[in-house]
């Protein structure tokens, strides 16, 4: 395994890209993994019978587990060597996919989730991280932003789930794509290493002695900054994973479509335009920060926001298929804004040395109300009640969010460094 660090001073642009696409295949395959399961519903419960709820619980467990140890997993990504978290945990949760495929019984389908939530729960915070650190100027929101694409290819793809437990059997999506993700490891082995702060080894490996889970929680919780971007972040994770979770149930049922139309609309529709988003909310916001300052950075998510509430107000509102399409189409676009601006906000205000344990913290408390929500919803669901209500819900949180994104600007201060 190559391990060896770049230095800082020596790290060229063409590096610094590299890493950007091999990571975006990779967040590619752990949303991929991670969401087609929604859209097999009818095929699995056809094998499992289990009620609407038991079936959110599927997401909701994934996101407890994975929301749990996403902060010791930051911690590990800040502590030790990056790249190699980031490959240990593509191989461990690509395993486990391809076990999914031989559940039998809803206790075992269950198992698999929450073993996946302990993989994946390593990776995201491992990989921006990663990618903040070889991008250290005008290039971080783009940079995030292509990772980000390359999770909305993978959730845009996630309509093949459904394609073939429809057309073969749902198990086999799973051994397909455990596979791949265990081969593209093997490619990481070759080309993946970690970006140096500068230092020499003995002194890096010293400050890394320096680095403690306890000081980074006491370090990111007494800055109100963070408080209101777990706010904010919690906020989006509840709205997120509702959407992913509940959006091809509603078309489905809503429109009288069938499973695979229904997983197109909600998946394969959606996450391609928010490929475009998250290009287009990356270089809007480096535009604006080189232009503005980092506060001006901020704003660029607050504006998309502001656009992405009365859209999905009006596509949970309507009986005409055409316009839910592109009231979460826009949703879709201007969304992912927040997703895309999320590590370079939390750079401002996190200490350097515990950025991934932040971003780990505020998965933490992203998936642990977002399975919260997920869970809810099916019992709601179970209790008859529609879920054009929920999406409503959704965009008002959207709003509120937007608030928090200005509070939030207000209290950076500037100039803030780029290093």
């Amino acid at each position: 395994m190559i391990t060896a660090a770049i230095p800082a001073k020596r790290i060229s642009m063409k590096q610094a890209w590299l890493v950007v696409f091999l990571l975006a295949v990779v967040g590619c395959l752990n949303y991929l993994d991670r969401v087609m399961i929604t859209t097999m519903r009818d095929s699995i419960r056809a094998d499992m019978p289990m009620t609407d709820a038991q079936f959110g619980l599927l997401t909701s467990v994934f996101l407890w587990v994975y929301g749990l140890l996403s902060p010791l997993a930051g911690f590990l990504a800040d502590k030790f060597n990056r790249s190699r978290v980031i490959i240990i945990s593509l191989f461990v949760w690509s395993v486990v996919t391809w076990l999914t495929a031989h559940a039998t019984t809803f206790n075992q389908l269950l198992a698999t989730r929450a073993l996946m939530g302990v993989s994946e729960a390593c990776y995201i915070p491992a990989a921006l991280a990663l990618i903040t650190d070889y991008h250290r100027g005008n290039t971080r929101s783009l940079a995030t932003g292509i990772h980000m694409g390359g999770v909305m290819v993978g959730q845009s793809l996630g309509f093949l789930g459904g394609w073939i437990a429809e057309n073969h059997h749902w198990s086999d999506a799973f051994n397909v794509f455990g596979l791949i993700g265990i081969a593209y490891a093997i490619v990481l082995l070759l080309f993946l290493r970690d970006a140096s702060s500068g230092k020499n080894a003995a002194v890096e490996k010293e400050s890394n002695q320096h680095i403690h889970f306890w000081d980074a929680m006491k370090q990111l919780f007494s800055r109100k900054s963070f408080l209101l971007l777990l706010l904010f972040w919690g906020l989006l994770g509840i709205i997120g994973w509702m959407t992913m979770g509940w959006l091809p149930t509603y078309y489905k049922e809503h429109f009288n479509l069938s499973q695979t139309v229904a997983g197109l609309y909600a998946t394969g529709y959606l996450y391609p335009v928010a490929f475009v988003g998250a290009l287009l909310g990356g270089y809007l916001s480096d535009r604006a920060s080189k232009r503005g300052g980092e506060k001006a950075r901020v704003l660029v998510p607050a504006i998309a926001l502001a656009i992405a509430a009365p859209a999905v107000f009006i596509a949970s509102s309507t009986d005409v298929v055409f316009v839910a399409i592109i009231g979460f189409l826009f949703y879709g676009l201007t969304r992912i804004f927040g997703d895309v601006n999320l590590m370079p906000i939390l750079c401002q205000i996190a200490d350097k040395r515990y950025r991934a344990t932040g971003y780990g913290v505020l998965n933490l408390f992203a998936s642990l109300v977002g399975g919260l929500g997920i869970y809810a919803s099916g019992a709601l669901r179970d209790a008859h009640i529609n879920l054009s209500v929920l999406f409503k819900i959704a965009a008002v949180m959207l709003f509120i969010a937007v608030l928090l994104l200005l509070i939030i600007r207000k209290n950076l201060k500037e100039p803030v460094a780029v290093e």
